[in-house]
Formats: C-alpha cells, structure tokens, sequence
C-alpha cells in the first residue's frame, strides 16, 4: 500500500501497481456481490457462480504478496544506509501503526487485512534488522523460511475449529492467531506478505534481468507447477502424522500469484505503452484509501449505516451488475478526483503528516 515513487530506483516496475489495481477492484466487485446476490444464486451449479467463487479467492493473495513485494523492494532501494537512518524503515514503522489503527477502527473486534498487512510490514522489518546483524545467508532465503514455516502452521491451526488459540488469552490476542474473528489470521496469511518480500529482494537485486524473456517465463512455469502439482507432491510426502497435503491451497494460491505477477509484466514488457500517470495504475496506487472508503459505503463501519443494510441477499445477478458496475464507478471517480480531494483537505492532512513525521523521525 505504498507508491512505487523514488529517485533512486530507475527500474520502474509498473506491473506491481497493475497487480494492486486489478486486487483491489476484485475486492470491491467480489465483497458487493457476496453480500448482495440473493441466496438463491449462491448455488455451485450456476457454472458462473463458481468462476467468480474461485477468481475471488485469489484476490487476497495477490494483495499481499504485492504489499510485501512493494515494500521490501523499496527498503533495498536504501539498502547501503545504517538501518535506523533508513527512511524506508521509519515510513514502515508508521505504516504499520496506520495499519493498526484504519484495521481496528473500521472493525474493533476483528482481525482483518489491514492489521495483518500491518503485522507483515513489521515482521519484513524486523527480519531486515537481524539480518543487517547477521548476513550468514542471502536475505530473500529469511523471509523464503519464515513464509514457509507461517504457511506451514495451518497444518496445527487448520484442526482447530471452533478451540480458539492461544487458550485463555483475551479475543484481541486470539484473533491474531485462531480467535472467534480470525478473518486474516498472520497463521497462515501472512506468509504471502513475506514471500512477497522475498520477491521485492530478487527483483532488487536482479533488475536489471527482470523484464527479460526467460525471466518472465521461468516465473510462469514455476507459478504453474506449483498450482497444477503441489497437490500430488504434498500428498505424496504427507505420512500418517503429517498432513502436508492439507497445505497445498496456499501453495497453489501463490502459484496463481506468480502467473498473475509474470503475465502482468509480460504485458507491460513487450505489449502495452504504460504512462505513469494512468488512472488504471493509479488505482493500484492508492489501495488504502479505497478500502477505507468501501468499508464504509458498505458496511457502515463508523457511520453505522451503509449499503449492506438495505441490499443484504436481495439481488439478482442482472440487478447485480448494474448495481456492481455503479460501486465500482465511485471508486474509479474518487481516484480520478483523489488530488483535488486531498488538496481541498490539505489544512488537515498535512499537519496530521507532519506531526506523524515528526514522531517518526521522518524529515522528508
């Protein structure tokens, strides 16, 4: 949720914001439609039913692990600087808060997307402090570790139903983990953000091949291989008291992530003129905003009141689309007016900025 925006950096990569742009106007299309077509077309023998039920389950993947790709290719970008003189650190730092507090203010008592993109930002943080103090092997290897072994906690938080983990601990600390509003558990979510950061480090490091052909297909194919055989292979390797194969959705997930990523940079390589300032990539650059915003249009978060109350399960799919296309079109407007918007609130914003800079130790 941060711009791809920094002088230093001469390998624009325009297919991050293309991925973020496509995410989240899945997101918009995908949360209208769940709580506004009517029960009776939520039925998996309506062949498109279950097409939009699958391309939605891939939207959060591809989210955050371009939120982590984001991040950590832009932290690379200040790689030679001490760690806390790092600007990107501190910004990092503050995002996280941000985070934190947009999450729990627009959902008090759940854990949501937001606080586990938050809590991803602090873990790539973190791991980009110890490894500055200990370079025993390459960075993206750390983050390829730790994403693995978060991904692999579902084998123990996946049996857990309705046994809320950790026992005894309050709701707020549950929900983190396994909790009664669990909606994006770090266990396992939060293993896209940092393969995600594994990624921002291997293009950093390799940019200057990363719009080559091979690259590209190379990504591709791994990206295919892991949706059409991690299945088989983790079922193969499962034992009677070890169940990886109840893993493989998250591999596949990524698998799809890494198709989408390569056919997007494929795109911008080779076939599409991209200009900076396209409202298309526009709409990827400004991914907290719209959420914030759709929230509450939708659900009434804050104001109480919002647009699930009055189309809760009533539509049709015809009456749906129209009503889709309407919620989609707002956002798409507001993008468009988003710099007159910000600069007729600017008495506010910017001392909020400069303020929160400062407390942050941010001087630019």
């Amino acid at each position: 949720m941060e711009k791809l925006s920094q002088n230093n950096i001469k390998t624009r990569l325009y297919f991050i914001d293309m991925a973020r742009t496509i995410a989240i106007l899945l997101m918009l299309e995908g949360h209208f439609v769940h709580d506004s077509l009517a029960a009776i077309w939520e039925n998996d023998a309506y062949p498109a039913y279950v097409i939009w039920k699958t391309i939605r389950g891939f939207t959060s993947p591809i989210f955050l692990t371009v939120t982590g790709l984001v991040f950590t290719y832009l932290l690379m970008g200040n790689d030679q600087i001490e760690f806390w003189h790092n600007k990107r650190v501190r910004r990092g730092f503050k995002r996280v808060i941000e985070l934190l507090f947009w999450g729990y203010l627009l959902q008090y008592y759940a854990f949501h997307v937001l606080q586990c993109i938050a809590l991803g930002i602090l873990c790539i943080i973190v791991v980009y402090g110890v490894y500055r103090i200990i370079k025993i092997i390459p960075l993206w290897i750390y983050y390829f570790l730790l994403g693995t072994f978060m991904f692999s906690t579902y084998i123990f938080f996946g049996d857990l139903g309705d046994t809320y983990w950790p026992k005894g601990a309050p709701m707020l600390i549950q929900n983190v983990f396994h909790g009664p509003h669990s909606l994006f558990p770090i266990t396992p979510h939060m293993a896209y953000t940092l393969y995600g950061a594994m990624l921002g480090v291997l293009i950093y490091r390799y940019k200057q091949y990363i719009k080559t052909k091979g690259v590209i297909l190379g990504a591709f194919l791994l990206g295919l291989s892991l949706f059409v055989f991690v299945k088989p292979l983790f079922i193969w390797l499962s034992t009677s008291s070890f169940y990886l194969y109840k893993l493989d959705w998250l591999f596949e997930k990524f698998g799809v992530v890494l198709m989408v990523l390569s056919i997007l940079l494929a795109l911008e390589t080779f076939i599409l003129n991209i200009k900076k300032d396209s409202l298309f990539l526009k709409i990827g650059q400004n991914t907290l905003s719209i959420y914030i915003i759709h929230m509450i249009l939708l659900y009434g978060s804050i104001i109480h009141i919002g647009i699930n109350d009055f189309l809760h399960k009533k539509l049709d799919p015809i009456e749906l689309i129209g009503y889709t296309s309407v919620f989609i079109s707002i956002f798409i407007v507001f993008v468009y007016f988003i710099d007159r918007i910000r600069s007729g609130f600017s008495f506010i914003l910017l001392p909020i900025k400069k303020y929160t800079n400062r407390l942050f130790g941010i001087t630019d």
